[in-house]
Parts: structure tokens; C-alpha cells; sequence
């Protein structure tokens, strides 16, 4: 069938949702910050035949509404969908913040059919010490230069949309006002959820997962990075993988692949990435009982 949008409205914050169909075991895809359902588009035909496929705009997201942003509120927005469409036990697939909140879904849910998470481990704005293979000095230089480039996108965030800009929005990430149009989320949502502690790191959660987990890790650069912002990026996936493998190697109900694509990884490569989801939700490996 064709997808289907619906807004679920009977709760404080409405929440859109685009009901893809599909004959299976649920799954529910989670976009990450920026994003919107639209992001799940080449990915989820290719899991309609095995699973039922959902996708959901996150708070302050798309056409969701807007709310005050915390980690259990946003657990509570999964559960208001799965409850809605009598999804039940759905696996749940996120990418970047949709990731972290899929591990904080696996902590709520532990005895569920189990994670994924695309890359949504850690933010480039983590500790120091969660990077790897570079000096002191020259790691505290490019994190303030990437701090800078950060600020200056926050700022940018705050006012209308420059005329010339809108048209790179999809129209349901945009939201119009007497002022002008701005890109959702807004600059307060963004900033509560970029100083976050959860969202600078979710490595240390992951060791309380006792559902089984699948972590599809990066391997290359965004393109277009700015200013020397791309000389960090290895350092950072060096990190998660020193951590993460520390993490999971007496755990088998966590897995890791790595995928050749960047933090874009949806857009760069759906069938991997649909591939990544099925493996575990067709073929599940044993969570801790």
C-alpha cells in the first residue's frame, strides 16, 4: 500500500507519523536532529515486505509539535506511536539523536526484539578524552575552532531563514511565522539537546543494554566540513570504536558493523543500512535474560 501520514493528537505534543505498511514484525524508524520522517523515504520499501514499517517525526520535529525536550518525554512520544498503531514490540532503528534514543528505548523496553543504532553514539562535542590518536594541544585547538563553527550555526538558527536558503528545506522541516521561516527544530530545543549529557555521550548507557543491539558505525567524513572541523572526525570514531569495543566484547547481545558511508550513512547507502535493520530483526540474537 502506499504510505500513509497521520498526526496523533489526542496528547499534549501531536506527533506526526508516516505508516509505510509491510507484513511482519513492527519496526520504527527514528530520524535524527534536523531531520524529519522524510529521511526513512528510500529506506523503508526495502524492509515493507519483511516488516510493518513506521516512521515518526520527533518533538519540535517536522509536523510534530513542539514540547520542552527531555529524554523520557521523547521515550514517551515512541510509546504514544507504538500505542496508537498497535505496534506492540516494535524493533526501533535510529539514526544520529534518533540512536540515542533508540538506546534509551532498549533500557525502557529490555525485553524487546532489541536495537539500532546508525551512528548516534557520541557528538563531536564530547570530552576530550573521548577522542583518540591525537595530541593535547592539537585536540584543544580543533575543538575550539569546532566549538566556534558550532556557535555560528546556533546563532544563524535563531534568525529567518536568508530567502536564498529556504528552498534547501524540505517545506516540513520549515516553520513560517509573521518574522519569517525558520528551520525546525528551534535554537532553544537545539541548544538544550546539544549541551546534553546523553547526547555528548551515549557510550556509558550502552552497558546497561540488555536487549539485543545493533551499532552501525561510520567510516568516512561528511563531505564539506568546515575549517579544519574534518581533522577531528577520525579521532572521534577512533574513540567510540576503543569504547564501544571495550563495551561489547564480553556482551554478544551487542553487536558493531561498520559501514563505508559517512554520518550521512541513510543517504549514502539504504540498502545497507535496510540490510543492517533486517539482520537483526528477521535473524534477532539473544538478549540477557
Amino acid at each position: 500500500m502506499a504510505p500513509q501520514d497521520l498526526i496523533i493528537d489526542d496528547r499534549p505534543v501531536h506527533l506526526a507519523v508516516r505508516d509505510h505498511g509491510g507484513d511482519g514484525p513492527p519496526v520504527l524508524l527514528l530520524h535524527g536532529l534536523g531531520g524529519t520522517l522524510l529521511h526513512w523515504d528510500a529506506v523503508a520499501p526495502l524492509l515493507t515486505g519483511s516488516c510493518r514499517v513506521v516512521a515518526m517525526d520527533l518533538r519540535g520535529h517536522g509536523r510534530s509539535g513542539d514540547g520542552p525536550w527531555d529524554w523520557e518525554a521523547a521515550l514517551d512520544d515512541v510509546q504514544a506511536v507504538v500505542d496508537h498503531l498497535g505496534l506492540d514490540t516494535p524493533l526501533v532503528a535510529g539514526h544520529s539523536l534518533g540512536g540515542m534514543i533508540a538506546i534509551r528505548w532498549g533500557l525502557r523496553r529490555p525485553d524487546g526484539p532489541g536495537i539500532v543504532n546508525l551512528d548516534g553514539l557520541r557528538s563531536a562535542e564530547t570530552a576530550p578524552r573521548h577522542y583518540a590518536g591525537l595530541a593535547e594541544d592539537e585536540l584543544t585547538a580543533l575543538l575550539g575552532e569546532m566549538k566556534a563553527v558550532f556557535d555560528a550555526q546556533a546563532a544563524a538558527m535563531a534568525q529567518p531563514l536568508p530567502e536564498a536558503h529556504v528552498a534547501m528545506f524540505p517545506e516540513r522541516a520549515l516553520r513560517h511565522t509573521a518574522d519569517g521561516v525558520y528551520a525546525r527544530p528551534d535554537a532553544e530545543l537545539a541548544a538544550r539537546i546539544r549541551y546534553d549529557p546523553h547526547f555528548q555521550d551515549s557510550v556509558p548507557a550502552v552497558a546497561d543494554l540488555r536487549c539485543p543491539a545493533l551499532f552501525v558505525l561510520a567510516t568516512r567524513n561528511l563531505p564539506g566540513l568546515p575549517g579544519r572541523v574534518g581533522d577531528l572526525m577520525p579521532a572521534l570514531r577512533a574513540g567510540i570504536r576503543r569504547d564501544l569495543t571495550a563495551l561489547t566484547a564480553d556482551r554478544p547481545h551487542l553487536r558493531v558493523l561498520e559501514l563505508d558511508a559517512s554520518h550521512n550513512m541513510v543517504a549514502e547507502q539504504p540498502e545497507r543500512v535496510a540490510e543492517a535493520v533486517l539482520s537483526l530483526r528477521t535473524q534477532p540474537h539473544r538478549g540477557l535474560s
